[in-house]
């Protein structure tokens, strides 16, 4: 099949449209016709090679929320069919033979096919391919398709370490930055039934954090604030992509704590042993759940009215919209609708 896509022809590079040949439809795949793609902070990272391992043309986008057009010959098709309202994110398929696989953590397999990372074959474009039929997930009725689709990466990576740490609703937990991750952890962990609280540099969205289930908030460039919450937290997740204290993220923590990163830094996390010996504390991180934890995640968020909070724009003003994800000027999630 022929594939419009929208492509950076070299790093930093406008997008152009760019069409490429997806090849016959293998046994386990999945094309879906997209009709929306959020715009993530790692799209940008791809197209401005942050990290030297954009491939170009590079085809970004690994948030899309679409319809089934067509399904490969092995597709249990109860399951999956032609019509559905379906999402393709992070990951869209994995080997399901490895260990990791057979026991269901998918995100962790060794040749899973991460789809911001092919070149062309990404989520900004008319068609997105499904390497694997079980990576593809059906978008639960409750939730707009332009809302649905950054909950296929940042809600399955903020959702994925509640589980996995075992966080309890009657924890005490914190989240660092109320931003395109940070906007969703808040509401996950509201609605799991923690009390949550807000750390971030100024007061300025305050308001948001409690709009959005926060009981309290603290504003870490306040001098003694960050000082003040000192051993009240069990849970504390990071969602920010800058360098701070992290010895003082780790002192607001309870004994057994955790401190647990899904936003990346630039720099080394350096904190002394003497942090974490004492009350044996945990430092943690986080990617996107596996296929089983990202459909407990849509549920949980179409059961509890959890909504991405976005601004859509259009294919003409798709620069515009990765512009406003560089500046970190969106509020919260940027949305291509195609």
């Amino acid at each position: 099949m022929q594939v419009e896509a929208f492509a950076a022809m070299k790093a930093g590079g406008p997008l152009e449209s760019y069409r490429y040949d997806s090849g016959p439809l293998g046994a386990e795949e999945v094309d879906v016709r997209v009709t929306h793609c959020g715009i993530c902070h790692t799209d940008v990272d791809i197209i401005d090679d942050h990290h030297g391992i954009g491939r170009f043309p590079a085809v970004a986008g690994h948030e899309a929320i679409g319809v089934v057009e067509a399904v490969g010959d092995g597709v249990d098709t109860a399951r999956i069919k032609v019509g559905d309202r379906v999402g393709v994110g992070a990951i869209a398929g994995s080997c399901m033979r490895c260990t990791t696989c057979i026991a269901g953590r998918t995100q962790f397999c060794a040749h899973r096919d991460d789809t911001v990372l092919r070149g062309v074959g990404g989520g900004f474009a008319r068609y997105v391919r499904a390497s694997q039929w079980r990576h593809v997930q059906p978008i639960p009725d409750a939730i707009p398709s332009a809302e649905a689709a950054p909950l296929l990466c940042a809600g399955a990576t903020v959702f994925a370490p509640i589980l996995r740490y075992g966080v309890r609703p009657t924890d005490q937990v914190a989240v660092v930055g109320l931003g395109g991750l940070g906007h969703l952890a808040v509401q996950f962990l509201a609605k799991w039934g923690c009390e949550v609280t807000v750390i971030s540099r100024s007061r300025n969205k305050e308001q948001d954090a409690y709009s959005l289930g926060a009981t309290d908030f603290v504003a870490s460039g306040t001098p003694g604030e960050l000082e003040a919450a000192a051993g009240r937290f069990d849970f504390v997740l990071s969602t920010v992509t800058a360098d701070l204290p992290w010895g003082d993220y780790l002192d607001t923590l309870r004994p057994g704590g955790t401190l647990c990163f899904v936003g990346v830094p630039p720099s080394s996390i350096t904190v002394s042993a003497m942090n974490l010996l004492p009350n044996a504390k945990t430092i943690g991180s986080g990617i996107p759940g596996g296929i089983e934890d990202t459909r407990q995640m849509l549920a949980f968020a179409g059961r509890h009215d959890i909504r991405s909070q976005v601004q859509t724009y259009s294919l003409p003003d798709l620069d515009k919209a990765l512009d406003s994800v560089r500046e970190g000027s969106a509020r919260y999630r940027a949305v291509l609708e195609l």
